[in-house]
């Protein structure tokens, strides 16, 4: 049975680092050497807490030994095997909004639950209690759920288990209460109190339904004027730069004569033009890096509404296409000018947006 190594090593920049080495038969039959960072010297304190990482990994190389066949891990090495193989920063597979928040999910709910658990012990009918007693909102009892449905997947690919008992776990994700809703009116008078630059982002999240990690991504390089449309090529979060959540969030968006106008206005008054600059790019770093989206909703659109008298609750999830027709926010504003025809028709593009739920 192969133990392999765990040795401390040494870094140019950064501090010291734990690391893992094995070898493997490669397609050629010969030996291959492995390694693997399992995590800092600050964050893994002895050999002992090291060790404790390479517990599933160890499972997976000496899958062949017959002494471990019967033996089941527990549900915390399989975790983190799956974060090591899954959530490490050099998975760009797996955008990084969603690494923080599967990690996330297992740190605070499904480990301290279920880490000493050995797998062959879990079983649907108590994870289901579990879930139904937790204080959650069905959305997050569903995620949790979903979380650990694919910490089982991992382990079967990897033949760390055989089963996946969390499949047969029935977990709605419905809401408990209807979200707020805001109107034609609460929209408009929130457009018309805003500055330009936080008018220029509201108007294009409700317009287009880019996520907050991908319009504070956005570079002028992105924005082709000409053609109306807005190519999506990244997202950020806590800068750091990755990609895209979804396939589909990568393809050309068209935007109205109406944005492209907002954003040919933002673009003469920002300082950070070139094609490389951010679309919002904070002055505070010298425009190395876009603005905070928590702190511009936070410190200047919430406060707009509240002073409007709009006392939904309002963030970035909130601001984008779901339960409002944006069609009406042009046609008021052409209205306004005799003679105009409404830029489009409601059936032809629209758009939705809601205020409720979580930032």
């Amino acid at each position: 049975m192969q133990e392999g190594s765990v040795s401390i090593e040494s870094r140019k920049r950064g501090p010291d680092v734990w690391s893992f080495r094995w070898r493997e038969p490669g397609a050629d039959g010969r030996r291959i050497h492995r390694r693997i960072v399992l995590g800092t010297a600050e964050d893994l304190k002895s050999l002992a807490s090291a060790r404790r990482m390479v517990i599933g990994l160890s499972r997976e190389i000496n899958m062949n030994d017959i002494r471990l066949r019967k033996q089941s891990i527990t549900l915390a090495d399989l975790s983190r095997h799956y974060q090591q193989r899954e959530l490490a920063d050099r998975n760009s597979r797996i955008a990084y909004s969603t690494k923080r928040a599967y990690a996330g999910y297992l740190a605070k709910w499904i480990e301290p639950r279920w880490g000493r658990y050995a797998l062959s012990d879990i079983r649907a009918t108590e994870v289901k209690l579990w879930l139904s007693n937790l204080d959650r909102a069905p959305g997050t009892r569903s995620k949790i759920r979903n979380t650990m449905s694919l910490l089982f997947n991992h382990g079967r690919r990897h033949d760390l288990c055989e089963r996946n008992p969390i499949q047969w776990v029935r977990q709605s994700a419905k809401r408990r209460t209807a979200p707020d809703i805001l109107t034609t009116n609460e929209v408009q008078m929130l457009l018309a109190s805003l500055l330009l630059r936080e008018r220029t982002l509201v108007l294009l999240a409700v317009t287009t339904g880019l996520r907050r990690s991908e319009l504070f991504a956005l570079k002028w390089k992105d924005v082709d004027f000409d053609a109306k449309q807005i190519h999506v090529n990244r997202s950020i979060v806590h800068n750091v730069i990755g990609i895209c959540k979804t396939e589909s969030s990568q393809k050309p968006v068209p935007i109205h004569e109406h944005l492209v106008e907002a954003l040919h206005e933002w673009h003469d008054k920002t300082p950070y033009q070139t094609s490389e600059s951010w679309v919002f790019a904070s002055p505070v770093n010298k425009g190395r890096w876009p603005y905070l989206a928590q702190e511009l909703m936070r410190h200047h659109i919430r406060p707009a509404a509240l002073k409007l008298g709009i006392m939904k609750r309002i963030g970035w999830h909130n601001v984008s296409p779901y339960l409002f027709d944006t069609a009406s926010i042009y046609r008021s504003r052409t209205e306004d000018h005799a003679g105009t025809t409404p830029p489009f028709d409601d059936s032809s593009d629209t758009r939705y947006v809601h205020s409720g739920g979580h930032d």
